[in-house]
Formats: C-alpha cells, sequence, structure tokens
C-alpha cells in the first residue's frame, strides 16, 4: 500500500513547490482603471455632444462647443461602411470618418491582442461586468445556463452581424456614399441621442430587460447579443497573442475555468483559441502556479532540456500601452490629415440637427 500511495503523494509535493509566493497579480487593478477612464472619456464626449447638439437645435445661440467627432465610436455600422468605402475606392469617405478611424482601430486591436475591446474598453462591457457582479453580490450566485440553451443563443449575435455584413456587403461604393450624404446618414449619430433623449415605452422595457439579464447570466449582452463583439472575436481567431497554459506546471486546481467570464474550459487547454475570449487575464490573475499562465505571443522552445517553455509574455503594462498607441496613433494620423472631423457648414449642421427627427432611414 506504501507504493501505491507514494506517487500521489509525491505529486503532491512536487505541485506545491510550483506554487507562487508572489504579491497579487496587478492585470485585474489596470484593467478597472483602463475600463473606467475609457467610461470617463466616453462620458465627457457624450456631454460635449449633448451641448452641441442643444446648440444647434436653438438655432446657433448660447453656449457654443465644437462637435466630438469621437462621438461617432458609437456608429459602428458606419465605420463599417466607410471601412468598406475605403477599400473600394482608396478615398477616405468625408462623412463620419472618425467612425471608421475607430473602427480599424478596434479590429487591430483585436487582431494583435484577442477581443481585448471588449473587457478593456467597451463601456457597455464595463456596465455589464458592474451588472453581474452586483447580480452576484445579490443572489449569491450568477444563473448559469444549460449548454443547450446556452450554445444557441451564442449563435444569436452572429446572426445579427451575418445582417449587417450582408446587407453592408451588398452595397456598392457609389451606394454608401449616397446613404451617408443622406440627411439621415449625417445626423445618424443625432439620431442615435435621439433615441435616447425620446426613449418610449417598449424601448424602456426592452432595455430593462436586458438589464435584469445581465444582472442575473453572466456578460448576457456581450455573450449573446452583441454583433460588435462577434466580428471582433472573428478578427481575434488570427491573433498571435494568446492565454496559454504550461501543463507542466499547472497544478490543476481549476480556478482560472471557473474564474473565466466566458466560462472557457482554461484548465483543459494548451492556448485558448476561442473567439470568446476577451483577453482579461482574470484566469491568469487567479493562478496560483509560478508561470502555469500566461497571455503570450507564439512560445519557443528553451535552449537547456531541463528548462521550461519560455514564452514571450506580454504584461499588463505592455499591453495597455499596445493599446493606448493604436488608438491614440490612429487618432492622431487622422487629425494630421485632416481625415477626423466631418466638415458640414455650421449653417447645414444646425438645420440638420434642428429637423434630426423628421430625417428617415432612406430604405424605409
Amino acid at each position: 500500500m506504501e507504493t501505491v500511495t507514494a506517487v500521489p503523494v509525491q505529486r503532491q509535493v512536487e505541485r506545491k513547490k510550483l506554487v507562487r509566493r508572489l504579491g497579487p497579480d496587478s492585470s485585474q487593478k489596470m484593467r478597472r482603471i483602463v475600463q473606467w477612464l475609457f467610461v470617463a472619456l466616453n462620458g465627457w464626449l457624450g456631454v460635449q455632444f449633448l451641448f452641441w447638439v442643444r446648440y444647434c437645435e436653438r438655432g446657433g445661440e448660447g453656449f457654443n462647443v465644437p462637435r466630438p467627432a469621437g462621438a461617432e465610436g458609437w456608429l459602428p455600422i458606419a465605420g463599417l461602411m466607410n471601412t468598406k468605402y475605403l477599400l473600394l475606392t482608396g478615398h477616405v469617405p468625408a462623412i463620419h470618418p472618425a467612425a471608421m478611424v475607430l473602427f480599424i482601430a478596434f479590429m487591430l486591436m483585436s487582431l494583435l491582442l484577442k477581443k481585448a475591446f471588449c473587457s478593456w474598453l467597451c463601456p457597455v462591457g464595463t456596465l455589464s461586468e458592474q451588472l453581474w457582479t452586483v447580480g452576484r453580490k445579490v443572489l449569491g450566485r450568477n444563473l448559469p445556463l444549460p449548454k443547450w440553451l446556452d450554445i444557441p443563443l451564442r449563435g444569436l449575435k452572429y446572426l445579427l452581424l451575418g445582417f449587417f455584413v450582408f446587407v453592408i456587403g451588398t452595397m456598392s461604393a457609389e451606394a454608401i456614399h449616397d446613404f451617408m450624404s443622406t440627411p439621415y446618414g449625417l445626423v445618424a449619430d443625432v439620431k442615435m441621442l435621439n433615441f435616447f433623449r425620446d426613449i418610449g415605452q417598449t424601448a424602456a422595457i426592452v432595455i430593462g430587460l436586458l438589464v435584469l439579464l445581465s444582472m442575473l447570466v453572466q456578460n448576457f449582452w456581450c455573450r449573446y447579443l452583441c454583433p460588435y463583439g462577434a466580428l471582433l472575436g472573428l478578427a481575434s481567431l488570427f491573433s498571435p497573442a494568446k492565454i496559454r497554459r504550461d501543463a507542466e506546471a499547472c497544478i490543476d486546481c481549476g480556478k482560472c475555468a471557473r474564474a473565466c467570464p466566458s466560462h472557457l474550459s482554461v484548465d483543459q487547454l494548451v492556448q485558448i483559441r476561442s473567439v470568446e475570449c476577451t483577453a482579461c487575464m482574470v484566469c491568469v490573475a487567479v493562478c496560483q502556479a509560478q508561470d502555469a499562465l500566461q497571455f503570450s505571443l507564439v512560445p519557443r522552445k528553451a535552449p537547456a532540456p531541463s528548462e521550461r517553455w519560455r514564452r514571450r509574455t506580454i504584461r499588463p503594462a505592455a499591453f495597455v500601452a499596445v493599446l493606448a498607441c493604436i488608438l491614440f496613433g490612429l487618432v492622431l494620423v487622422a487629425k494630421a490629415t485632416g481625415h477626423w472631423q466631418t466638415n458640414l457648414p455650421r449653417e447645414m449642421y444646425i438645420d440638420l440637427v434642428s429637423h434630426a427627427n423628421d430625417a428617415t432611414h432612406p430604405g424605409m
């Protein structure tokens, strides 16, 4: 019997030696800071945009602020349309160019650093995270959906994405230009603002239901309904950076899988390729084994056989630096080249914004 029990005991001892005695992981603290800084930035842009809209609605009277082009980041469909226009013509569109610049920035982030936009920058993602956290504190847990329901629901966001891609895919460059030049296209951002300013009962009920479901089910909107996240997830498949697990260093505690907001089996995989991974690094933060989990580039074999695999690990500070360089770098280039603002005459904007509610979709 001693021979039989000696192996697992020895294995446990070896695993305990691998458990790290380092300080707490800094990735989540840094992620929270980045999240709330981006929420604050969007809040500032939203307030500035509201002041600009009210100035136009008053016929150019009162406090005047410049129109914040950054608000076009909330127009992902316009960003996708304008990106196609750029690819077809080689010219930057004159209407809502900032939407295209930000769309390209977020796509580039996904191509390099997985779906980082969703868990590090997206204000809706931050709100969703707060909602399910509150729901867990109030109810003691979030409601897990069974696989037979979870998997079909995850397909909804791809159906929505497919619809938008199909519609935009059938549009020519001329059709995109004509659409953007209509009153509806010109004030699409104002229409979006007015939707929330003059929200109807049905819309309020739907939003309230989404809030409730987001409290009950972890990341309900992001996991099942966000077509933007679906597109970024598909782009993230080409990312060279992934969560990677060293099976030898792993102590099989399962904490990473239990902590993963996307419910991925991190403890059973060598690397996480899933489109659901948002590079939030929560799994890395809870891991207790030295170098068992890392967010890194493609690993390379160590020169000495006695050493473990060395990985080109991306530290949280470097991760944030890359995100900042992509976002602010593209914005600065767009501003320097004159491809950031929609340059319409002041009088035209005053007229368009004042009658924004009368502007209907060209297809209606």
